[in-house]
């Protein structure tokens, strides 16, 4: 479309020169050539927005349809139907049980990640997991999300199988706090509800003072409708995460899922996280995947991962006591032996 439109440019060219020499075979002057040029400028530019406008919209018609390919596409995980041939139903609020029954997951099914992991978390009771890198630690969050289904094993979650579960419900339920912060283009209050209009202002506003983000809050000039960029919106390391830990503690989860991150904060900051992650996990079932002593000696129970399997678990401080015990030997190394 573009040489079509720089080919009419040429011509409207060729028929100025050529109206001139025509119409005014003496009389013309270079100026008046000039003008003619001008004038079919001015002519071409209407037509020149045009075909951009155009080609925008024929791109936009592509993506439009790629988009709806992607939304005609259906999940590969389903909703199994439970005792009663019904999707079973989680407690609105209060703590979850999280229990692995024998379970073995691998994303490619013939290489195991996980093997025949045994674990059962009370409500209310902070674990603390731990691993060398490609232990498995990660993919146990992305299970209890459910972003993937087991090959063998079974998952309950507050009592009910997690196949039974419908995903919105499940992702309602159990918040997760990755090391990555994801926020997107658009308002402070759009960025903590996911466009949730159910959640008043004032819940937001208390939220936010209670994560320690008050100061930062009161510093914008729009408040609420504050227009943040997406990836770190522009805030400091320290501000996005507890922005993410606000966004978690509206859904008020029964299970929170927190891979802490490993990056160095300056000590105002670490304060804040520390007091930010107390809030988040009181009164839930928390699982903590942690890079610092600091956060293990919150745990109660303690879970030590190995090549996918259960290297050792029990009650932290029974652990720490027990010189025998892995996790004795890394409270005496620091950590470092575990993350080397």
């Amino acid at each position: 479309m573009w040489g079509s439109t720089t080919g009419f440019h040429l011509i409207g060219h060729l028929i100025a020169l050529g109206s001139g020499y025509l119409l005014y075979p003496v009389e013309m002057t270079a100026g008046g050539v000039l003008e003619l040029i001008w004038y079919t400028e001015i002519l071409f530019r209407p037509l020149e927005r045009l075909t951009r406008e155009m080609e925008d919209f024929q791109r936009a018609g592509a993506s439009i349809g790629r988009i709806d390919e992607l939304r005609r596409q259906s999940t590969a995980i389903d909703v199994q139907p439970g005792v009663m041939g019904e999707s079973a139903t989680l407690a609105a609020t209060g703590p979850l049980r999280v229990t692995f029954d024998k379970v073995t997951f691998g994303y490619d099914p013939d290489e195991p990640v996980l093997h025949d992991i045994d674990l059962d978390i009370a409500p209310g009771r902070v674990v603390g997991l731990l691993g060398r890198t490609g232990s498995g630690k990660t993919t146990i969050s992305r299970l209890l999300f459910r972003l993937y289904d087991v090959q063998q094993g079974k998952i309950w979650l507050g009592g009910a199988d997690i196949c039974s579960l419908e995903p919105a419900q499940l992702r309602h339920r159990v918040g997760i706090v990755t090391q990555s912060v994801q926020l997107f283009r658009g308002t402070v209050r759009d960025n903590l509800t996911f466009f949730d209009a159910s959640i008043p202002d004032g819940h937001i506003q208390d939220v936010i003072d209670t994560m320690g983000l008050g100061d930062w809050f009161g510093a914008l000039s729009d408040g609420l409708d504050t227009e943040l960029q997406s990836g770190d919106g522009g805030l400091s390391a320290g501000e996005a995460q507890l922005l993410v830990f606000t966004r978690v503690f509206l859904k008020d989860p029964g299970l929170v899922i927190l891979d802490e991150a490993s990056s160095r904060l300056d000590p105002a900051t670490e304060a804040q996280i520390e007091r930010a992650i107390d809030h988040l996990l009181d009164q839930r079932t928390g699982i903590i995947i942690a890079h610092r002593l600091a956060t293990v000696a919150r745990a109660d129970e303690i879970v030590i991962l190995d090549d996918g399997r259960i290297a050792e678990k029990g009650d932290r401080e029974a652990l720490a006591a027990d010189p025998e015990t892995r996790f004795h030997s890394l409270l005496q190394t620091g950590l470092s032996e575990l993350l080397a």
